[in-house]
């Protein structure tokens, strides 16, 4: 049996320092964020608020979240990423099945088309027209049909099928089952890791994603809460964007609300890592063994 030396000892030490250093660089903006958000506007505006938040109260989060436009964008946000989502992983998997068989026909020039689509695009221009003309513009569709598939989610997916036994569909096939009933019955029941990790994937990027609204939502009704983020940092009058009159924002920091609009937009997305955490690892190696 193998038994760790002193250098072995001081060499794991060492790499935990540095991983710890790095988490904490990674949280201290964070951290800071978030004290903004509970702190006084004194300190805030006197710039003494650090990673503990200085005259604690709740007003300027309770500002924030009690906005009708910050809900109305919360649920547009929350319906865009589920449906977003959904959608996507039945494409993606529908997609991936047909790659993953080594014998379809010119399986080698569909895979280089899909790749190429990954290193060139038509560009925003091409893009904004097609959508217009499809009449997407101020449509919740035009979030969700750009990004439906993700080359890269799809490689993945389809090497994870490429490594699940194919005596499972031989045997299928057999009884008679047709292709989408071994895909949905029995290839997608045993592909949840990998389906958990894309699916998250899918879920931030929808929920981070403002360019897209930027480019196609002119409507206040449908902006997403990224985009009415981006409205609260980059407006300096941001009663308008909260739907909240002049006076009432004199109660709360200009500068805390900004950062509670943060926490509040971030904490949602925040509160799903957790649980899908386990199957990051094993989702994402097992579906790279192959390519």
């Amino acid at each position: 049996m193998y038994r760790k030396t002193i250098k072995d000892y001081a060499l794991d030490g060492t790499i935990y320092t540095l991983l710890i250093l790095m988490g904490l660089m990674t949280l201290l903006p964070f951290a800071n964020v978030l004290s903004k958000s509970f702190s006084e506007e004194w300190a805030i505006v006197s710039g003494k608020v650090g990673i503990l938040p200085i005259g604690f109260q709740f007003d300027t989060m309770a500002f924030v979240v009690t906005s009708s436009q910050f809900l109305r964008s919360l649920g547009i946000s929350v319906l865009v990423t589920v449906i977003g989502t959904l959608a996507s992983l039945l494409v993606t998997a529908l997609t991936a099945y047909p790659l993953s068989k080594r014998e379809l026909p010119g399986i080698g020039a569909l895979i280089v088309l899909f790749i190429f689509t990954m290193m060139f695009n038509g560009g925003i221009i091409p893009n904004y027209l097609l959508i217009r003309e499809l009449g997407l513009i101020n449509h919740l569709g035009s979030l969700v049909l750009p990004a439906l598939v993700s080359v890269f989610n799809l490689l993945v997916i389809k090497s994870y099928f490429e490594n699940l036994p194919s005596s499972l569909e031989e045997s299928a096939k057999i009884e008679g089952a047709r292709n989408l009933t071994i895909l949905f019955r029995i290839i997608l029941p045993l592909s949840g890791p990998v389906l958990a990790t894309i699916g998250l994937f899918y879920a931030v990027y929808f929920w981070n994603d403002y360019f897209n609204p930027m480019l196609y939502i002119n409507s206040t009704s449908l902006k997403p809460l990224q985009l009415y983020l981006q409205d609260i940092v980059m407006n300096a009058d941001t009663s308008s964007a909260l739907d909240k009159s002049a006076d009432d924002l004199m109660n709360v920091p200009a500068e805390g609300v900004r950062a509670a609009t943060v926490i509040a937009s971030t904490l949602p997305i925040l509160l799903v890592y957790p649980f899908l955490q386990k199957y990051f690892i094993k989702g994402v190696l097992i579906g790279s063994v192959k390519g």
